[in-house]
């Protein structure tokens, strides 16, 4: 009798590794992409130290799950009695304020930060979360290891911790950031370093350059990895500069910056050239406090390396809209 050979999706055989953090990525690109068959993997910097996870890192002495959560939730493949699950994973316990404009606890931090501390291995927490989601893909972090971001800036002085960068007010926003870095540092994850190496396209974004992009590169080992990588390496601009962060960008200034942090070329830079009316643009500025302006694209750039596209929403908050971006990535990776 003959084998009945298991049928696989036309697209599972390439693989996709995406960098960052926040709730961005894993709604516009993870998730997305693996609805549509491709083999996912979700790497995320774990320099996480606000709010709930924080407040855990902190009491517990437990890795950040902030991040690593919401890959998870991503990557999920639940059936249609298991949504319980996923508004499960994103309840918060309570309404008191954990830090400045942090609210309550959340289900999957304490799922995740119990699970480490009663079986004392994060990676034993990551596997046994990844079968109550019942994960296809994987989502991982950079590093097993406790570590801190740091920001210089170019007055000199330091700015510590992710959460301070991102949205903390007690540092100067009128400083540029020099360079970011780890202290306490760590070495990339190997189960990371090998996906990495074995990708066949990387993403990097979209989202907040040196709180979520970059420290996923700051590991020992991660930039290494990434720029011996043979995958065809795509970074995704903001729609807009941040104030304190990316003031003044442009897009060339934001490939750059991506390119000394990986240490290698990237081969395409996707970027919005549809632009918003102002009166848009100013209301979705009194959304966040460190909103600056809209991202623009300087004359002369390679158009065969950056790539200019309407990838944002038609109305509303000034976001990237998924299914245009899905639609361009996967015209220039020919997928």
């Amino acid at each position: 009798m003959s084998k009945i050979r298991k049928k696989t999706h036309p697209n599972s055989c390439k693989k996709i590794v995406c960098f960052a953090g926040g709730s961005v990525v894993p709604k516009i690109i993870l998730k997305p992409f693996k609805d549509l068959g491709f083999d996912m993997v979700g790497i995320t910097s774990m320099v996480d130290n606000g709010g709930s996870t924080g407040a855990l890192r902190k009491d517990l002495g437990v890795l950040p799950t902030g991040d690593i959560r919401r890959h998870l939730l991503a990557l999920s493949d639940l059936t249609k009695g298991e949504e319980w699950k996923e508004k499960l994973w994103n309840f918060r316990f309570g309404k008191t304020e954990i830090s400045p404009g942090h609210f309550g606890h959340n289900f999957a931090n304490f799922f995740m930060s119990g699970l480490e501390c009663v079986l004392g291995d994060f990676e034993k927490s990551l596997k046994i979360t990844s079968q109550f989601l019942n994960v296809k893909g994987r989502a991982l972090p950079v590093t097993l290891d406790n570590i801190q971001l740091v920001a210089e800036l170019e007055d000199g002085s330091l700015v510590r911790g992710e959460d301070e960068i991102d949205v903390g007010k007690n540092h100067n926003r009128d400083s540029s950031i020099k360079k970011i870095y780890l202290n306490p540092g760590g070495r990339v994850y190997p189960k990371a370093k090998k996906e990495i190496k074995s990708a066949d396209f990387i993403i990097i974004g979209p989202g907040d350059l040196y709180s979520s992009l970059l420290p996923c590169f700051l590991a020992e080992g991660a930039t290494e990895a990434v720029s011996k990588s043979k995958a065809k390496k795509i970074f995704i601009c903001p729609a807009m500069t941040k104030n304190g962060e990316t003031s003044g960008f442009s897009v060339n200034k934001f490939c750059q910056e991506v390119e000394k942090y990986i240490n290698c070329p990237l081969d395409f830079v996707i970027y919005n050239n549809v632009y918003p009316g102002n009166d848009r643009v100013a209301e979705y500025k009194k959304q966040g406090e460190f909103l600056d302006e809209l991202l623009v694209a300087e004359d002369g750039l390679n158009k065969g390396k950056f790539i200019g596209a309407d990838v944002l929403t038609s109305s509303g908050l000034i976001v990237h809209d998924s299914k245009k971006l899905i639609k361009v990535i996967k015209k220039i990776c020919k997928l």
